[in-house]
């Protein structure tokens, strides 16, 4: 295997863009923390990158040997590097378990609390998430525990003894609850693949009005969620006006899809999560006010 074809597959295993999204989320978290207390460490700043990187990624590697054979079946998923015979499970498990106790060992440095949440994001994730994909729709509901962790864990990096507070916990449930549209949305998109593999991850385990209204629902639920940080007084008018403007557009995403109930709709929730997420997250660091 050549050194290009390696990182090629290495990327793949790891979903590197989901691991880019997660350790983003994670980081943005460590520097509203930081603000709280008007003191940014970069040095932990850079060991919860580095760390978050590393456990993200061992996560998605176990998910994909767990997966190894249902992925065969799906087009989306067919060329990643073990269905495909370019990477055995054996050097994907060395990689993964590596990344894992590599990852956990440099958070476990910032405090315990951190250490130990991303060891329960990998296990949530991993195992119980995984396997539930093809025996329920809940399977939505239990991924979105280990999803909405990495801004616990970058929040709580931020200190050297970390307590539990509102910010935190809003900061959780923004991102819990923002997952519903997204991975609803992509399974809407995905349906067809994902029936290849057993994949019930709509809500009614199909394309009808039910999975929509639910999809246009969780939508709704957002704005007020998105909020708490103006009501909760340590986020400023600008992250309110944002979250309520782009909360408003993504809801009404999410009605075009309850009103036309085709892939092309859901394929614009899908993308309108993508940047849903990352501007609020954005601009609650810059409109944070303790």
């Amino acid at each position: 295997m050549s050194e290009g074809s390696f990182i090629s597959d290495f990327k793949k295993l790891i979903k590197l863009r989901l691991t880019f999204l997660v350790v983003f989320s994670a980081s943005v978290s460590f520097l509203i923390g930081s603000k709280e207390q008007d003191y940014y460490n970069w040095t932990n700043w850079l060991i919860l990158t580095i760390g978050g990187f590393l456990v993200t990624g061992a996560a998605n590697g176990f998910n994909e040997i767990i997966e190894k054979d249902l992925d065969k079946l799906m087009a989306r998923t067919s060329d990643r590097p073990i269905p495909s015979g370019r990477m055995t499970t054996g050097q994907a498990l060395v990689l993964s378990l590596f990344m894992g106790i590599a990852g956990t060992l440099i958070l476990v440095r910032l405090n315990f609390l951190t250490g130990v949440l991303s060891v329960f994001s990998i296990m949530l994730y991993a195992f119980l998430y995984t396997p539930a994909k093809r025996k329920s729709p809940i399977a939505v509901f239990i991924g979105a525990f280990p999803g909405a962790l990495p801004p616990l864990i970058g929040y709580f990096a931020a200190f050297e003894n970390p307590e539990i507070s509102w910010i935190p916990i809003i900061l959780f449930l923004i991102q819990f609850v923002w997952q519903f549209p997204h991975f609803w949305a992509i399974a809407w998109v995905l349906d067809d693949d994902y029936k290849k593999a057993g994949f019930r991850l709509l809500p009614t385990t199909k394309r009808d009005k039910i999975s929509a209204s639910m999809t246009f629902l969780s939508t709704i639920i957002l704005i007020p969620v998105s909020l708490l940080p103006t009501f909760m007084g340590f986020g400023g008018y600008v992250i309110g006006a944002v979250s309520l403007i782009s909360g408003l557009i993504f809801c009404w995403l999410g009605l075009q899809l309850f009103n036309r109930m085709d892939i092309a709709s859901a394929r614009k929730v899908m993308f309108g999560s993508f940047f849903y997420l990352p501007l609020v997250q954005l601009v609650l660091l810059f409109d944070f006010t303790g």
